[in-house]
């Protein structure tokens, strides 16, 4: 098996995906960086572009994720700029514009380049909005109440239940395949 690179500046998601495919037995390697990301409303063309790079960067296997919260009552915002808001108005901003409509979806896209090779592959769950930060997991985690769950995904192992790894599952099995 050849060597794959998770490239990400993000210590959490890097370990989040390190555990996932670890347990599917794909190991991967850290490359710690800031890729670019351009402005898209697509998070497959977000995902595409910075596998891109990170390929160019590493000149080996890559793969990066993309993810996004899109909440129904805010016409999908934050959704492909979920980073940028978390980092400007944080979990507590989020809870201030969300009213009556809670219903959400949590969407990741995981891209894979090896130069040869380009492939997406997406996860997307359903849930709401909760009205208090509850948990201590990072990002909207302490927020986002998956459907079936009385809990956030910071208070859950989310490990078979996130948007990273239906995607990541997704992602194992065709490389499994190959």
């Amino acid at each position: 098996m050849s060597e794959i690179y998770f490239v990400s500046s993000n210590d959490h998601k890097y370990n989040e995906v390190r555990h996932i495919l670890n347990a599917m037995n794909i190991p991967i390697q850290h490359h710690k960086a800031a890729l670019t990301e351009i402005q898209s409303e697509s998070l497959h063309d977000i995902a595409s572009y910075k596998a891109a790079s990170a390929h160019k960067m590493i000149q080996g296997a890559v793969i990066v994720e993309d993810a996004g919260l899109f909440i129904d009552g805010l016409n999908g915002f934050p959704g492909p700029y979920s980073a940028f808001v978390f980092d400007t108005i944080g979990n507590r901003g989020i809870l201030d514009l969300v009213k009556d409509n809670r219903h959400a979806t949590f969407r990741s896209v995981v891209a894979y380049n090896d130069g040869a090779t380009s492939k997406h592959f997406a996860g997307c769950i359903r849930g709401t909005i909760s009205k208090r930060v509850s948990g201590t997991g990072w990002g909207y985690d302490p927020i986002f109440i998956p459907d079936g769950h009385n809990k956030t995904l910071a208070q859950i192992d989310k490990d078979s239940v996130s948007h990273r790894y239906m995607a990541l599952k997704s992602f194992a099995v065709w490389f499994e395949s190959r």
